[in-house]
């Protein structure tokens, strides 16, 4: 079941990874946007180190609180329950 989990994890991040790779240059070719539920349903998900990765390597969404902040809460939520499941 683990195994299966950090797998799990693992693609949903890439896939968080890559969306948020995608959003921004579809924002730099002024291009129809994913919308930002979107992004954050990804990284509820459990693509929040996905979506954290693609915000500074992409630069994209760093300057609204809402990302800046509420991305790496989620992370911290996730870790936080992940910490007493597998206790």
């Amino acid at each position: 079941m683990e195994k299966i989990f950090i797998i799990y994890v693992a693609l949903i991040s890439i896939i968080t990874f890559a969306v948020f790779g995608i959003d921004k240059l579809k924002a730099v070719k002024d291009k129809r946007r994913t919308p930002e539920k979107v992004l954050f349903l990804l990284s509820i998900i459990g693509g929040s180190v996905g979506a954290i990765l693609g915000m500074y390597t992409f630069r994209h969404k760093t300057k609204k609180p809402a990302f800046k902040f509420g991305i790496p809460a989620i992370l911290i939520v996730q870790i936080v329950l992940l910490y007493f499941i597998m206790r």
